[in-house]
């Protein structure tokens, strides 16, 4: 089968990002590059948990006295939302609906924009109150998970646009329906990892 061949909503595969051999490979090969993904997380939570508010005798920003928790759960609920935006597109994906696919790709990336604006918001908000990331091992550790997040979602949100750009005049087909699946399955694994970060880093921080 012709990868670019066009389709019908009646016509379209089940399941079309793993319809091809090549939309299979591209699946375990996401899914192998996620298990060394995690690796890094898991070491740079380990590294967090070990470096939480240590720094120099009289330290004067810790867990408790920096970080807000409204902040930090409206950047969660603008993620968290973007995720459910993915699902969405990605149901009209699997239901050969492009215009509406690529409607709810927009809002996703529109939500993770104001995600990201938080971020920088906040970060810039904290080295203007001195906390850098030279200041202590704390804020080392903090800005290196965190901003290895950040770094994650703008990698996710340049994915999208990109898809959304390059295929806006050739619609669904069987060769870029797995890649657009497999972007939202990056943007849900963003997604998850920010919880953690929002309960280990935030919710911890300032609840202990």
């Amino acid at each position: 089968m012709d990868l670019k061949t066009k389709f019908t909503p009646q016509s379209w595969p089940e399941h079309p990002e793993q319809s091809t051999v090549e939309g299979k490979n591209k699946f375990l090969g996401f899914w192998i590059y996620i298990g060394s993904d995690a690796v890094l997380f898991a070491t740079l939570f380990a590294t967090f948990l070990a470096l939480k508010d240590k720094g120099p005798s009289g330290m004067e920003f810790t867990s408790q006295t920096l970080f807000e928790l409204p902040l930090a759960f409206i950047m969660t609920m603008l993620l968290l939302t973007s995720s459910l935006t993915s699902v969405y597109a990605m149901y009209h994906m699997k239901n050969y609906n492009f215009k509406a696919m690529q409607a709810w790709l927009a809002i996703t990336v529109v939500l993770g924009l104001g995600f990201l604006g938080f971020e920088i918001y906040e970060f810039n908000h904290y080295v203007h109150l001195g906390f850098t990331f030279t200041q202590s091992a704390f804020g080392s550790a903090f800005y290196t998970l965190v901003g290895t997040h950040g770094l994650h979602v703008v990698i996710g949100l340049g994915w999208f646009i990109l898809l959304m750009i390059r295929n806006s005049k050739r619609g669904l087909n069987l060769y870029n329906a797995p890649k657009y699946f497999i972007a939202s399955l990056y943007w849900h694994f963003i997604d998850v990892v920010w919880v953690f970060i929002f309960t280990v880093v935030y919710l911890m921080g300032v609840m202990k």
